[in-house]
């Protein structure tokens, strides 16, 4: 792949990132966008649950997989490794727009929340844990988690040095704030449906087991000690958590 070719491969795949994590505020929030979570007529929640469950499983094996450190090695004797970032967060973003698309209602309300300063406390926690995700991928590097830089300094004629191993910001709280916004964006709802509860349900289970069996293992065998240490000082995604 040409080097040109390569950075507007890797801009059009940002780009669709970012729709893609603005439509998902307003899919999971039920506020603008033209199908959302709770969208449309209820139909038999046994069919609904196994498509959905489906939909969010293809998004956990493909996340899971392309990002193991084994695959990128294999993949990138396929692929350029400058577009290798940018081609995991192309599948990520087309995948999270076939659960847009495709994803069915669950209707039945599992809580409503009527008193107003209630409604605005959860709509409040629920724009901050948007704002948590955003806000802690420019506490690393934004451009790099996205595939930007690599692209850019291919471009450029350059190798792209890995990140390197700082604790900023929000990480001096937990080590993944970015999956810990997503919890909260997940669940600060002033109505919640069964099918925004198994949403959540489901992913917040995905972020749990994915980070502490495959994340963090493939963390200590890159870093080392600096990792492990890391580790023994700040809590993995809640700030009152266990530290492992």
């Amino acid at each position: 792949m040409g080097r040109t070719i390569a950075l507007v491969y890797g801009a059009i795949s940002y780009l669709l990132f970012f729709a893609t994590f603005l439509y998902s505020i307003g899919f999971v929030g039920n506020q603008v966008v033209p199908k959302a979570i709770d969208s449309g007529v209820s139909g038999n929640i046994f069919d609904a649950i196994v498509l959905n469950v489906a939909l969010l499983s293809i998004f956990a094996v493909q996340h899971s997989i392309m990002a193991r450190p084994g695959f990128k090695a294999w993949w990138t004797r396929i692929i350029s490794k400058a577009v290798e970032r940018s081609t995991f967060v192309l599948l990520t973003s087309l995948i999270l727009a076939l659960i847009f698309w495709k994803w069915q209602p669950m209707g039945d309300i599992v809580w409503s929340v009527e008193n107003q300063i209630g409604v605005i406390a959860l709509w409040t926690i629920f724009g901050i844990g948007w704002l948590v995700v955003l806000v802690s991928t420019f506490m690393i590097n934004h451009f790099d988690l996205f595939g930007l830089t690599q692209v850019y300094d291919n471009f450029k004629g350059r190798e792209s040095s890995p990140p390197k191993f700082m604790v900023l910001g929000l990480y001096k709280v937990v080590r993944h704030p970015i999956m810990l916004g997503f919890i909260i964006a997940f669940w600060a709802t002033p109505v919640m449906t069964m099918g925004h509860l198994l949403f959540a349900a489901v992913t917040t289970a995905y972020i749990l087991l994915s980070l502490s069996l495959l994340e963090e293992r493939d963390l200590v065998a890159e870093l080392g000690d600096a990792y492990t240490d890391y580790q023994s000082r700040v809590p993995m995604i809640f700030p009152t958590g266990s530290k492992k």
